[in-house]
């Protein structure tokens, strides 16, 4: 069974969530041909404070100046 994994910081709708889930199994049935039924879809939510880039959190990240 292929397992599809999102990881993404929280803030997406319930239905948002429901749709990417269908359309990433989707996509791969597409790509692959396998069937639906087979393919495994999770999402995990990390908040801005656990993820960081070059040692900096996406928190640190959002409140600097652009």
């Amino acid at each position: 069974m292929p397992l599809l994994h999102v990881t993404q910081t929280p803030g997406q709708s319930a239905e948002a969530k429901r749709e990417l889930l269908k359309k990433l199994t989707a996509a791969y049935v597409d790509a692959t041909g396998a069937k639906p039924a087979s393919v495994w879809v999770t999402i995990e939510e990390v908040t801005k404070d656990d993820w960081a880039i070059g040692g900096e959190t996406l928190t640190e990240r959002a409140s600097k100046p652009a």
